[in-house]
This record gives structure tokens, C-alpha cells and sequence, in this order.
């Protein structure tokens, strides 16, 4: 590459840098293990988990009622039921106390430390109701206790093609509850859940009630800011996305209503109407973030779908996604939105068309995900072929004239406006272009930018070996520890890409003036590039070495390596910087005429030639 196109990289790296940081049924199903279908039958553990009572933190009954009103007082006190449910995907925990998830641990996915994956944040669970009632009671169902029904066991283990299905009811009255029915599925991370409100036309004021995710997700990785940088809320209305960050005001938009969801770097959460692309309604969003020990940096959000209540019997239907960001698993929802593939317009469709399924057939072949990125960039390079060797035949032509070139700086070391003109002429004789690397390398960009953004969001890399001290090609591998506050690692991979980044300049820069760049753009771009993703340094690693490659065999064995005779022979066409440049050169020499004119009175010769009455005026 020559000094333009090491200048984007550059520009590239520290783009990354700042947007790294500039930019969280109504029928109760028939219980498994009950089921009559033998091929469907779960596993039960017998073993019972006895209920725990709760401590309730009121004094006496008053305070109670004060707190509850007169209609869910009687529920505000309860023994705890705890449900498990196995697969083999996840395990989930629900609570009689609101009919939440208590927990949800991904059986496949390990947090930073290894621990298994734990979702759910807060400790009185997610997913549930709130409203206010006709005696001005705000109501937060996690407070209530629910009875669950046709349940015997605190224990089910379902399997790939089997569901499950938990009842919780609230009967507050003959002819008035509120059932809160979901139903697991064994072979993916969604819950279905369905909401009937009956007769509670003189309990439920008529805003209705709300359907709440309320403490994010529960972050999984080591460095929480990198984490926090990809966090967000996403809502989708009427086709059109939207992104809510912790650091805005909160936000209540309505329309059609696609789904709304909360995600972190590599997991997320969704809530979609059923059936999908129909309700029309508002969505309360909020955010709040909060900094932590060791610089660090944690975002939460909070989600809340508004269910007007018009009295009577009214039921609500929802799909909740709550796993891992798969791809190929959200688009069975419409949710892919939540993958982030970078700018919406243009370097979306780059990452998520063309590069992602690119890697996942190479990876379909090749399990180990360090090879299949090598050859990846292989592949990615020859795709950039045409756009690559225009650019080394650029920078070849400047290499021949800059003997040339050199010549002329030398005899004009003192008059810089004529130097620069015959350094033009010497571009217009030889039909050189100094901007001819450019073009191309800006061409480039998009698929740069697409292909960063890929490489540093997919989960499939998270956590994944390559060999030697290469643990994880979704974090920078750290080859030793150094401390420095802006670099505390050194990542082998990024170290060895600044090495070939340097021989890349050796092989480019010829002149004495950009010396050195030699130096000073690799030993930065190091830096930089420790900071990031194993398997985004993998890649530019390989794809200098090629380019390496590329330009030892133009330079050296290549039959149609440029000569200064072949340039004087080739036809010459003026391009548009040549045209800019001559442009920029007359509208000079007009300025100085003006100049002379107005000295003298005289009208300046054309050619800027000084006349003899200048002459003579001067001595």
C-alpha cells in the first residue's frame, strides 16, 4: 500500500475507536410428565424443592392495605413456588410470586469467567404486569402471589420437540382474575405468553395495564464499556427501527408495533406482539447507566408494552426471545435487527448479505472459525482484486517518476510554486496520478467497515479458540501485559500485523521525506489494533501478508512491472485531479497578475513574461 492508502487504514482505525466509544394461552396445557404420549413423555425429578416463605416487610395488616388496596391485600402474602424446567438449550426458573422468570441460564454459552450464562438481572424477575387501580394503587405484580395450576413437581425436564406450559392465576374475585399462561419450547430460547384479564372492569382503571421488562440484561463479558458500547433498546414500528440509548430521555412512541427489545453485546431480549405486525400501541422506554469499579461501565433498560383494558374478557398474546444473538435463530422472528452489522444503510446490507453467509458456508466447511478466517481473507482478497491492483499500479508509477520527481525538487529547492509546476507537467507527461491510490482505497472502506463491525459481533467467534495464546477471537488476544493505560496488552496478532504493515511501507515509500511513515504507521496502528477483537487482527494480518505478496511479485517477477519508456509510450488521459491541479495553477498565476497589475497599472503580458518598463521600474 502507499502512504494514501495507509492513511485510510489509519482514518479506518480511528473511526473504530471513537465509534467504539461514542456510541443495553388461555387453555392450561396438560402438564409434561402427564403427557399420554409416550414419545413426548419428560424426564421428572422426583426430588421436591420445599417452598420458601416469604418475609413480607409490613408491619400489620394496615399497612397492607395501604400499600395494596382493598382489592390484592389478600395476595400480598404467600409461600413461593419455584418451577424448573430443563432443556437442552436452557434452564428456566418461574415464580409463583407474579409469574416471572426468575432465572434463565443458557446451558451452551459460559459468562467471561466461565460461569454459565445467567440473563435475568434483578432478583424479583422479569416480565410482568403492572397497572393502577381504581383506588389509586399503583400494582407491581412481582409483590403478588400467584397459585400455578395442574403443576405436582418442581421439576420438569423436557426435550427437543416437547413444550411445556405454566399456568399462573390470580382470582381476585368470582368472575375476576388475571392468568398469566406461558409455554417453553425445548428446541429454541422463546417463550410464548399469553394474558387474560377478566371481568376487572372495577378494579383496572381504564389505562389498562403494562407488560414490563424492567432491569436489562445481565452482562456477560469482561470489559463492561465495550459491552455498554453495543447495548441498547430497539424498538420496530411499522417497519422503521429505532435505537434508544441509556443516555437519552425516556420515550413513549405508538404505532404498529413489530417487537421491542433490550441487548448487550452478544445477547437480548424481545417481546413480539402476536399475531405479528398487528397491534397498534405505545411503548415506554428508559434507560439508565451507571459507571462501576475499574472504569467500568453498565447500562440498563427498561421495556414496556401498554395493554388498554376496556373491561370484560380480554386476552393478549406475545413471543419472548431471550437467548443468544444467532442469526439464523432471529430471523425465524424478524428480529435479525438486533445483530449489529454497523450503519444501517449500506454497510448493513454488506456484513449481513454478502460476509456473513461468505464466512458461514467457509466455517460449514472448515469447523475451526482461525482457518476459516484465513480463508476468508484470501477469498476477500481476490474479490478486491481489480480495486487492489490499480491501486499498486498507481503507486508503481509514482515509484518509477520519483527519481524524476526528486530532480526536480533538487533544482527547485527554492521556488516552490515552480517546483510544483513541473512536477505537474511531469504527472501529465508520464500520466501519472499522485491520487490514484485513493479512489480505490476508498472503495474499500464500506467493506472494511462491514467487515469490522462482522468479525467484532458475532457470537460464533465468541469465546472460540484458535491455537497457541489465540483463547478467544472475540477479545484482543494478549500476548503479555504491559500496563499502560492506553495499551494495556500487547496482542500478538495486532503486533505481527504492525510488523507487516512495515514491510509494506518499505516496499511502497521511496521518498526520503515520508521516512518516516515507515516507522510511525505501524508502531500506531499496533496500538490501535490491540485494543481489538483477535479475529479482526487475524484477518488484517493475513490480508497484509497477501498484499505483500502482491506487491513483491509486481515489483519483482512481474512480466508487466511500468518502466519510464513505457509510461512516455502510454496514452495519456487527464484525469480529474491533473485537471484540479491545472486549475488551481492558473487561478494562481491570475491572482499574481492581478497583483502586478495593480503595482504597476500596467496589464501583465500573458505568460506572466515581465515587460521592459517592469524591468527598468524595478531596477
Amino acid at each position: 500500500m502507499d502512504k494514501k492508502s495507509l492513511l485510510g487504514m489509519a482514518m479506518i482505525a480511528v473511526f473504530v475507536m471513537v465509534w467504539a466509544y461514542w456510541q443495553s394461552m388461555n387453555q392450561p396445557a396438560t402438564p409434561v410428565g402427564l403427557n399420554n404420549d409416550t414419545t413426548q413423555t419428560a424426564t421428572v425429578n422426583e426430588k421436591r424443592v420445599e417452598p420458601k416463605q416469604d418475609i413480607i416487610d409490613y408491619k400489620d395488616s394496615a399497612n397492607v392495605d395501604r400499600h395494596f388496596g382493598k382489592h390484592f391485600s389478600k395476595f400480598s402474602e404467600g409461600n413461593e413456588r419455584i418451577i424448573t424446567i430443563e432443556t437442552d438449550l436452557y434452564t428456566a426458573k418461574i415464580s409463583s410470586k407474579g409469574g416471572v422468570i426468575k432465572k434463565w441460564t443458557l446451558k451452551q454459552y459460559n459468562k467471561w469467567d466461565q460461569v454459565p450464562t445467567q440473563l435475568i438481572n434483578g432478583n424479583k424477575g422479569e416480565l410482568y404486569l403492572s397497572f393502577r387501580t381504581t383506588d389509586n394503587k399503583r400494582i407491581d405484580s412481582r409483590d403478588l402471589y400467584f397459585q400455578f395450576e395442574n403443576l405436582d413437581k418442581d421439576y420438569y425436564r423436557i426435550g427437543k420437540d416437547q413444550e411445556f406450559s405454566i399456568v399462573s392465576k390470580l382470582e381476585v374475585a368470582d368472575g375476576q382474575s388475571i392468568v398469566n399462561a406461558i409455554k417453553l419450547h425445548g428446541s429454541d430460547y422463546t417463550i410464548d405468553a399469553n394474558i387474560n384479564v377478566t371481568g376487572m372492569d372495577d378494579v383496572i382503571t381504564n389505562r389498562g395495564y403494562d407488560l414490563v421488562w424492567s432491569d436489562g440484561i445481565k452482562y456477560q463479558e469482561k470489559n463492561s464499556v465495550d459491552e455498554s458500547t453495543d447495548g441498547t433498546a430497539i424498538l420496530r414500528m411499522g417497519g422503521e427501527i429505532e435505537e434508544f440509548n441509556a443516555d437519552e430521555e425516556p420515550i413513549s412512541p405508538t404505532g404498529i408495533i413489530d417487537y421491542a427489545a433490550i441487548k448487550t453485546k452478544y445477547f437480548g431480549m424481545a417481546i413480539i406482539p402476536q399475531p405479528w405486525q398487528e397491534f397498534d400501541g405505545t411503548v415506554d422506554v428508559e434507560g439508565t447507566s451507571k459507571k462501576v469499579r475499574n472504569d467500568g461501565l453498565v447500562e440498563k433498560y427498561e421495556v414496556a408494552i401498554r395493554l388498554p383494558y376496556d373491561g370484560g374478557d380480554q386476552s393478549n398474546s406475545f413471543k419472548i426471545y431471550l437467548g443468544p444473538l444467532e442469526y439464523d435463530r432471529l430471523e425465524k422472528y424478524g428480529i435479525t435487527d438486533m445483530v449489529n452489522f454497523g450503519f444501517r444503510y449500506g454497510i448493513r446490507q454488506i456484513g449481513e448479505y454478502l460476509m456473513l453467509p461468505l464466512l458461514n458456508l467457509i466455517h460449514g466447511m472448515i469447523p475451526n472459525y482461525g482457518i476459516a478466517l484465513i480463508i476468508f481473507s484470501i477469498i476477500i482478497k481476490f474479490l478486491l482484486y481489480p480495486l487492489s491492483i490499480k491501486q499498486l499500479q498507481s503507486t508503481q508509477k509514482m515509484q518509477v517518476l520519483a527519481p524524476e520527481i526528486a530532480k526536480v525538487r533538487e533544482k527547485y529547492a527554492d521556488d516552490n510554486t515552480k517546483q510544483q509546476q513541473e512536477i505537474m507537467q511531469l504527472y501529465s507527461k508520464y500520466g501519472a496520478n499522485p491520487a490514484g491510490g485513493c479512489l480505490p482505497m476508498v472503495l474499500q472502506m464500506p467493506i472494511l467497515f462491514a467487515l469490522w463491525q462482522l468479525l467484532r459481533s458475532q457470537i460464533d467467534l465468541r469465546q472460540t479458540e484458535f491455537i497457541w495464546w489465540i483463547t478467544d477471537l472475540s477479545v484482543p488476544d494478549k500476548l503479555f501485559y504491559i500496563g499502560i493505560p492506553f495499551m494495556p496488552i500487547v496482542s500478538g496478532l495486532a503486533l505481527a500485523m504492525g510488523i507487516t504493515m512495515f514491510i509494506q511501507q518499505k516496499l511502497t515509500i521511496t521518498d526520503p521525506r515520508q521516512k518516516s511513515m515507515i516507522y510511525m504507521m505501524p508502531v500506531m496502528m499496533t496500538i490501535m489494533f490491540s485494543n481489538l477483537p483477535a479475529g479482526l487482527n487475524l484477518y488484517y494480518f493475513m490480508f497484509n501478508l497477501l498484499s505483500i505478496g502482491q506487491q513483491v511479485w509486481m515489483n519483482k517477477y512481474s512480466k508487466n512491472r511500468v518502466t519510464l519508456e513505457d509510461l512516455k509510450k502510454s496514452p495519456k488521459k487527464e484525469g480529474w485531479f491533473a485537471k484540479k491541479m491545472k486549475e488551481a495553477q492558473q487561478l494562481q498565476e491570475a491572482q499574481k497578475s492581478g497583483q502586478l497589475e495593480r503595482q504597476t497599472g500596467m496589464p501583465t503580458p500573458k505568460g506572466g513574461q515581465k515587460t521592459k518598463y517592469m524591468r527598468k521600474k524595478k531596477k
